[in-house]
């Protein structure tokens, strides 16, 4: 099963590495969001700073929301997901794999870069810190509850619009938490509740997403 788990990762990897300008699209269009605002609501640090928690949450969000459709259905156009399906390796494997390679291309650059574009509003160190950590935490659950909804759009006319309208109400809760951890550390309090919640998002999202999408795949297909 690791094996298994390992060469979809592997797969996905190297075939995003030769589009790599479907990979840099989200990336770039969330520093280009997270950048409009300083520059459209002016240099005031306070306003900046009481902005910038939900500013970035939300241009996260969105960015994953465009890297979403790529998921299943580049495999489903070409048949591989095809033979995914009727392999040796047990479909729920194969989710994980692609829950993984997604969250390693749309993710983890998005919460690399949180530091680095968080400096533009002013954020404090601490603050910084608990931005990269609800990143951290909080972005996996939208790999996660984002491919539920990829494999109940797969093949569907007008899938992009579907999608956004049956993950985004998902996502508000890992929003609202998300943001609100940075938002407490910016008040000088603890945003352990808010990190602890995020993680239970990510512990039941773990258990439910992958089944959730191993269904939807085979629906799909029937």
């Amino acid at each position: 099963m690791l094996g298994g788990l390992k060469s979809i990762v592997v797969r996905d990897l190297r075939l995003s590495m030769r589009r790599r300008g479907d990979v840099l699209n989200h990336l770039v269009f969330f520093v280009i969001v997270v950048t409009l605002f300083p520059l459209g609501v002016g240099a005031e640090p306070n306003l900046l700073r009481s902005m910038a928690p939900g500013i970035v949450w939300v241009a996260a969000l969105l960015a994953a929301m465009l890297s979403l459709q790529r998921m299943f259905a580049p495999d489903h156009a070409d048949g591989s997901l095809e033979q995914m399906l009727i392999s040796a390796h047990p479909l729920g494997v194969i989710v994980v794999g692609k829950f993984v390679s997604h969250w390693l291309l749309s993710g983890l650059p998005v919460t690399l870069l949180a530091p680095v574009v968080g400096v533009q509003f002013d954020l404090s160190q601490q603050a910084l810190v608990v931005l990269t950590l609800s990143l951290l935490v909080g972005t996996p659950v939208l790999s996660l509850l984002g491919g539920v909804g990829a494999a109940l759009t797969l093949g569907v006319r007008g899938g992009g619009v579907l999608l956004a309208l049956l993950v985004l109400p998902l996502f508000i809760p890992v929003l609202i938490f998300g943001a609100g951890g940075v938002t407490e550390a910016q008040a000088g309090m603890s945003a352990s509740p808010h990190l602890s919640l995020l993680g239970a998002f990510l512990a039941m999202s773990c258990v439910v997403a992958p089944w959730a999408t191993s269904a939807a795949l085979r629906v799909a297909y029937d």
